[in-house]
């Protein structure tokens, strides 16, 4: 089995959006709420804007070119980082691929861009919820470590 990495383009927008729904599937199944809204078609176009002006970067893993999971990153600010930092907002290998190494790949990638771009760390937020403890694991075993208290959102 041999998965590629590569950067998503505008054209993979598409694939991007249904992996991003399918996450969102994940997420709202085992939390058993319906924590968020999809738009395929809004997501696609959104993908499409902040790849084309530079301001999301996706990792796209694909085997024998079918799309089986994906890594999003963007530049993040703040004083208590002590510089730029990269934030993962969505990420997301597909069921029947996943323990096979795939997940590492893709934060191995994501190292190295955040190397290149100076960033001082990469961030990443799982919910503080039992059905998320193998994804705690997964992150700890690639050296992520806890670094403060639970997301929150507040909607506009």
């Amino acid at each position: 089995m041999t998965v590629h990495i590569t950067h998503a383009g505008i054209e993979d927008a598409g694939t991007i959006a249904t992996m991003v729904g399918e996450l969102l599937h994940d997420i709202i199944a085992a939390v058993n709420d319906k924590t968020f809204g999809f738009h395929h078609a809004d997501t696609v176009d959104r993908a499409r804007a902040w790849m084309k002006e530079g301001l999301y970067t996706v990792l796209l893993a694909r085997l024998e070119n079918q799309p089986i999971g994906f890594l999003a990153l963007y530049e993040s600010y703040a004083l208590y980082t002590e510089g730029t930092y990269g934030t993962i907002p969505e990420f997301y290998v597909r069921s029947p691929y996943r323990s096979q190494g795939i997940g590492t790949a893709l934060l191995a990638e994501a190292r190295q861009i955040g190397q290149q771009r100076w960033w001082k760390r990469l961030e990443v937020t799982t919910p503080p919820l039992p059905q998320f403890d193998r994804t705690l694991s997964f992150y700890q075993r690639n050296g992520f470590a806890i670094s403060g208290g639970r997301k929150l959102k507040l909607l506009l």
